[in-house]
């Protein structure tokens, strides 16, 4: 940037110096108005010395009356800049001191005062004082704003690049701020408008690939552009920006490579290309594309981000017996589109040579599409499927098998390659996808290698299926007013069209009338009500058929109930216990757990306290009264067997064995006997023989059978009830003890040891008597009379009474 030249400002003539006035007398004694002179005046910016200088001379009229001075304060008086005037104080001539520059001080405005020099008081009121800088051209214009401007390359003449800014510190509105621009250097280039600045083209000839970019030499000058004026030059740079005007190039004129058949996934060849636009840009990354010898599919092509060369691949394997060489077309393309007519994307041919390798057998087709029906028999054949070897063109010494066949449908005949049904063929089978059925069968020829192919088969559909209504209970709601309900029936059919819907709902011949059938859609119907009926779950039998008018009646279960929503709630109770409710139940439990304890502590009873038993009570009801001879005692349930384990004098082996009345009943006890909780397991059997019984062995039985009660405890099914269960155990107890001083007493040596158990004929007391006999442990012999009951006190018929009325309501 150049240095702004500086003009000189021209010498200003001195004013002649006045003498002082003196006012005549007769004019003094008059009084007239006062007055301040003179008008504003100037000074020149930068004036050269010597100073001081006079500028202008003040006055005041009341110099008239009195002897006056003169002073002076205010900007460039007494503030900044100071001491730049001064004021005689006798003459009021002001004066300047030194240069000032308009720029910084455009004008001063001070005050000016008049005193009486006797009194020192003011002799007339202040007066402001302007004094204006004048300007002259001692700015150059300087630049403003950037100077960094971008157009396109190869842009027509004419085009705006961009605006140069400048400015001048002079006064405005004169020549010496008026400014003009040009340019010094590119003027073949570009053009500048000398008023406002724009830059604009010359030409469409500007090549970004020649010249990336383009400095141009700007002059600024005021005074209008006159050679007189001041100027400043500045360098703008015009960057061209990059347009896409250049294709990818080839570095050759065509590629050759070689690669083996079967393979696929490799990298063949790379192809280089050269762009003289932008790197990285969209206009020089490069496009690749197949445009001829591709028809297979055998290859694609990509871009190498950082190199920027095309990569070939070869993607499907390639087949020697098939072509020898395969010959490709790349083009090379932008991701940009290539601007200007004359230009064009570039191609290159490829050569690729196909190696030769020994390679397995191959059928022919790949695939083979089967059409069969669904249910063939087995060993329906399907039809042959060969291959061949591709060296020698012939299937000899081929064997086939199956690679996959998911449901074992096919088998395949290891030599002819014939294909058969093995299993049923279902088009409803979940492996069937779109009525197709896929196998994969492999060949291999006498040296090893194997090739596959795949089996379609298109199955057909029959008409195997029929309608069915989904199992399950439909649920049929009340209507709220007494409206009779209805329920909606699906049917569905696995079968394709046209052995599908659809579907035809009848009621077959002989239904009860109650229902009806309406509104019978693609693949549903209503059911509804035709009467009146309760709640209950109904069978209903309806037949559905498909178009072919393939099927069955099905019964449908209905359930007519009150709804909730969609749910039926007829039987449906809900119970929510609270906190006071649990504690309740607990504290039931443990009243019962306690009530339990008691009952077990005060119902024990321990053998040995027991002296005497008297063995003709049993606790039951006898009938004793009668006075007639005994009866032969033959009975072999006379005895309540204790198990083992229970009371004293109990076998270790748990068995008893011994003679007298004991061998003539044959009892013999085996096994082992636990009472745990409510239960009794044995091995055992209980039998009932009228009013009492008795335990004997019975083989390996594994279980108690009872019919009757024994001493108020009840036996079901070997389930002993609670609360008898300890008295017949004290029973048990007893009739133990009871039998061991039995054998004790028939062990011993006395001879009359057996007079007690004899069998003895009691007195005779008369005929007639309505009494058996009277011995503790005989039988009755007729069981079912029932006379002796007339004979017992009030008491009992009371309790008759009581046990009959409570059968009458049973019954009722």
């Amino acid at each position: 940037m150049e240095t702004p030249q500086r003009v000189r400002p021209p010498q200003r003539a001195q004013p002649p110096q006045l003498p002082a006035r003196k006012a005549p007398e007769d004019v003094a004694r008059k009084r007239s108005k006062r007055r301040w002179s003179p008008l504003p005046f100037s000074i020149i910016e930068n004036e050269l010395p010597p100073f001081p200088r006079d500028i202008e001379l003040v006055g005041s009229d009341s110099s008239v009356n009195y002897t006056v001075y003169y002073i002076i304060q205010g900007p460039g008086v007494t503030l900044p800049p100071e001491n730049l005037f001064s004021v005689d104080r006798n003459t009021g001539m002001v004066r300047v001191h030194y240069a000032v520059d308009r720029e910084q001080y455009p004008q001063f405005v001070f005050s000016a005062q008049v005193f009486d020099r006797k009194t020192g008081k003011e002799t007339d009121r202040p007066l402001d004082i302007t004094v204006l800088v004048e300007d002259i051209n001692d700015n150059a214009p300087t630049f403003s704003g950037p100077l960094v401007f971008h157009v396109a390359e190869h842009s027509s003449a004419g085009t705006e690049v961009g605006i140069v800014s400048a400015t001048d510190r002079d006064q405005a509105d004169t020549p010496h701020a008026q400014i003009r621009f040009s340019l010094r250097t590119a003027s073949e280039l570009f053009a500048i408008d000398a008023l406002r600045g724009m830059i604009s083209t010359k030409t469409s000839t500007l090549d970004r690939e020649v010249q990336l970019s383009v400095p141009v030499t700007v002059e600024v000058r005021d005074m209008k552009g006159a050679k007189n004026g001041l100027f400043n030059t500045a360098t703008a740079t015009i960057i061209l920006v990059d347009i896409n005007d250049n294709p990818p190039t080839f570095r050759e004129a065509g590629y050759k490579a070689k690669i083996e058949e079967n393979q696929a996934g490799l990298l063949v060849l790379r192809v280089p290309v050269d762009d003289k636009d932008e790197k990285k840009t969209k206009n020089w990354n490069a496009l690749f594309v197949i445009t001829k010898g591709n028809e297979n599919g055998n290859f694609r092509i990509d871009t190498d981000p950082l190199t920027n060369e095309g990569r070939l691949y070869v993607v499907k394997p390639l087949d020697y017996e098939k072509g020898k060489v395969v010959t490709l077309e790349v083009s090379a393309r932008n991701e940009a589109p290539l601007v200007g007519a004359s230009g064009s994307w570039l191609s290159v041919p490829v050569e690729l040579s196909v190696g030769d390798v020994d390679e397995g057998p191959e059928f022919s087709p790949a695939n083979m599409l089967i059409r069969v029906q669904e249910n063939r028999p087995i060993g329906f054949l399907l039809g042959t499927y060969t291959a061949l070897d591709p060296e020698t063109k012939s299937s000899k010494g081929m064997k086939y098998r199956s690679v996959s066949d998911p449901g074992s449908w096919v088998s395949v005949d290891e030599v002819t390659g014939e294909l058969k049904t093995a299993d049923t063929i279902d088009l409803e089978s979940p492996l069937v996808t779109d009525a197709m059925y896929n196998i994969t069968i492999m060949a291999v020829d006498p040296s090893g290698k194997a090739g596959n192919g795949t089996v379609t088969l298109v199955i057909e559909d029959l008409n195997d299926n029929v309608p069915v209504i989904p199992a399950g209970p439909l649920v049929l709601c009340e209507a709220p007013d007494g409206e009779r309900g209805s329920v909606t029936l699906q049917a569905e059919d696995p079968d394709r069209f046209p052995y599908s819907g659809p579907f035809h709902f009848t009621l077959p011949e002989g239904h009860d009338g109650k229902w009806r059938l309406r509104d019978i859609q693609n693949k549903s119907a209503v059911l509804e009500q035709a009467v009146d009926m309760p709640r209950g779950l109904y069978s209903v039998p309806v037949r559905v058929s498909d178009l072919q008018d393939n099927g069955d009646v099905q019964v449908v279960e209905v359930r007519v109930c009150r709804c909730l929503g969609d749910h039926c709630v007829a039987h449906r109770s809900s119970v929510t216990l609270g906190v006071w409710g649990l504690l309740a139940m607990l504290l039931a439990l443990a009243l019962l757990l306690l009530l339990c304890l008691f009952f077990a502590f005060t119902c024990t009873t321990k053998g040995d306290k027991i002296q005497y038993i008297d063995d003709c009570s049993g606790g039951m009801l006898l009938n004793s009264n009668t006075e007639a001879p005994g009866e032969e005692v033959k009975s072999s349930d006379l005895f309540v067997v204790p198990p083992a384990g229970v009371g004293a004098g109990d076998a270790g082996d748990g068995s008893v064995k011994g003679g007298g009345l004991l061998d003539r009943l044959d009892v013999n006890l085996t096994g082992s006997h636990t009472l745990v909780g409510q239960q009794i397991q044995s091995q055992e059997s209980l039998y009932h023989t009228g009013r009492r019984e008795f335990l004997t062995a019975q083989g390996q039985s594994s279980s108690f059978y009872t019919s009757g009660q024994y001493g108020g405890a009840t036996y079901t099914d070997s389930t002993l009830l609670y609360p008898q269960m300890q008295q017949a155990l004290h029973t048990w107890q007893t009739n133990g003890l009871y039998l061991d001083k039995k054998l004790a007493y028939f062990g011993g040596d006395s001879e009359d040891r057996y007079a007690d158990d004899l069998l003895r004929a009691y007195s005779y007391e008369g005929e007639g008597s309505p009494a058996g006999s009277v011995g503790c442990c005989s039988d009755l012999g007729d069981q079912d009379n029932l006379d002796f009951l007339d004979t017992l006190g009030s008491k009992f018929k009371t309790l008759a009474n009581i046990c009959m009325e409570k059968e009458a309501k049973e019954e009722e």
